[in-house]
């Protein structure tokens, strides 16, 4: 069973046809791409895939399960997490605390047990700073945890927003251009933190990016859209070669 499948997924903008029609399968563990030029829709399906805008159109079953039109809340217990092209952190609340919010929907205590720090308070914080500590150290961020995530190199901040994402213990990651603002170094490290991730984490990783480097070198499949359509799908070293691909995305 596929970890994603979207069937005829569409969505309009009053007369514009943001997504039509728009098909994915993405299988268990697989790192997969969406790529096209700006405009082209992948932003738009991201928000379709977390419920960020309801589709008009179409089918989304994560792990089997029709998550179609469901809240951001529902899909994000269901199974996925994202990143965001303009960083989301809590900049004023330390690294630690950052990846701690992410860990909530898991480790819970009602706002009367915090008011009046009952046992439960206690056990329930000691396992959430264990269990963020943990995911720090994956992303060699341990030793900044008490230091505020905005005083973060830019690199450090990227990670930290996808162990924020990993902390809710996702299906699946959408990561939306993680590569957006790196320098060449950074961007490779990235590349092998997001290789990492996906076998550490036994994870499902779908990616927008327009870095190509970071695209041929990571992603196994690739989807390309234009105008909101599928362009070309298969196997990322085939859809980069494609003359539509090449005439449409890269602009020669």
């Amino acid at each position: 069973m596929a970890m994603l499948e979207v069937n005829n997924l569409s969505i309009q903008f009053g007369g514009l046809h943001a997504v039509d029609n728009f098909h994915m399968k993405i299988e268990k563990g697989e790192l997969y791409g969406l790529i096209g030029p700006n405009g082209a829709g992948k932003t738009t399906v991201f928000n379709l895939l977390t419920g960020v805008y309801k589709p008009n159109e179409g089918i989304i079953k994560l792990d089997g399960q029709d998550i179609t039109g469901k809240s951001i809340i529902d899909i994000n217990k269901a199974g996925i997490a994202r990143t965001f092209q303009n960083i989301r952190l809590f900049k004023d609340m330390t690294v630690l605390d950052n990846v701690k919010a992410g860990l909530h929907n898991h480790h819970k205590y009602s706002t009367l047990t915090g008011i009046l720090r009952l046992p439960k308070y206690f056990k329930v914080e000691k396992e959430m700073n264990e269990r963020a500590m943990e995911i720090l150290k994956v992303f060699n961020l341990d030793q900044e945890a008490e230091l505020l995530a905005g005083n973060l190199p830019y690199g450090k901040q990227r990670k930290l927003e996808i162990a924020r994402a990993l902390a809710t213990d996702p299906k699946l990651l959408l990561l939306d251009e993680p590569a957006a603002g790196m320098n060449p170094n950074e961007t490779q490290e990235l590349m092998d933190t997001i290789r990492f991730v996906r076998d550490h984490f036994n994870m499902t990783i779908l990616l927008i990016e327009h870095d190509m480097k970071l695209v041929g070198g990571i992603c196994e499949e690739l989807t390309v859209l234009n105008f909101g359509q599928v362009l070309c799908q298969g196997e990322t070293s085939k859809v980069l070669k494609d003359p539509t691909v090449v005439t449409a995305y890269l602009g020669e």
